[in-house]
């Protein structure tokens, strides 16, 4: 187990690489792709620092909500003190490795980015956010660590989720159920239920 100093220095480490890759690869770019509208609800799951909920809650506007979900409660606290610093109101955490307490079929969108390839139990997650997400909402997903076929496979497993096109840097999804026309920039074959 790590000292409370070791620990300490190991969250720093971490929270510094986590604004130096926001500040070469700014989220609203990603933000931009996933269409987020003002007034949105969004679930930033794995928010880490809290670069892409910040970003989001500018986007979402003060009619808008965004939950930050990651299962370190230190990441959790920064992203809090960071939406305060920058008198963003409408940003809540959310401690968890999971279950998000949220109410069944209450989002617009959920931002799965950079942490599918860390998550212990996928399928639980999966399914958290499809109970979350409104049947016409979307799941804009980014994980530079997986290819491509991996991303499709991971995400639809279950069911949960079809694909609904590829952009530059992100994938959107929709709950498998969804009325959705555009499928673009997926061979057939990967389209999903």
């Amino acid at each position: 187990m790590m000292s409370p100093e070791t620990h300490g220095l190991a969250g720093a480490v971490e929270t510094l690489f986590f604004k130096a890759r926001d500040w070469l690869h700014p989220p609203r770019r990603k933000l931009e792709e996933a269409g987020l509208q003002p007034g949105w609800r969004v679930l930033d799951f794995g928010c880490g620092v809290g670069g892409h909920s910040i970003a989001a809650a500018r986007l979402v506007g003060e009619t808008g909500r965004i939950y930050a979900a990651d299962v370190k409660p230190l990441m959790v606290e920064q992203v809090r003190r960071r939406a305060a610093s920058r008198r963003l109101a409408n940003v809540t955490g959310i401690p968890t490795d999971c279950a998000t307490g949220l109410e069944s079929r209450s989002l617009d969108a959920v931002l799965l980015y950079d942490v599918f390839h860390d998550l212990e139990q996928p399928g639980q997650v999966m399914e958290e956010l499809a109970r979350v997400l409104k049947s016409e909402g979307i799941l804009s997903f980014s994980d530079h660590h997986l290819e491509d076929k991996q991303i499709i496979t991971g995400v639809t497993a279950g069911g949960r989720f079809r694909p609904v096109r590829r952009e530059l840097l992100t994938w959107t999804f929709a709950p498998a159920g969804a009325d959705v026309l555009s499928t673009v920039g997926f061979p057939e074959s990967e389209r999903g239920a």
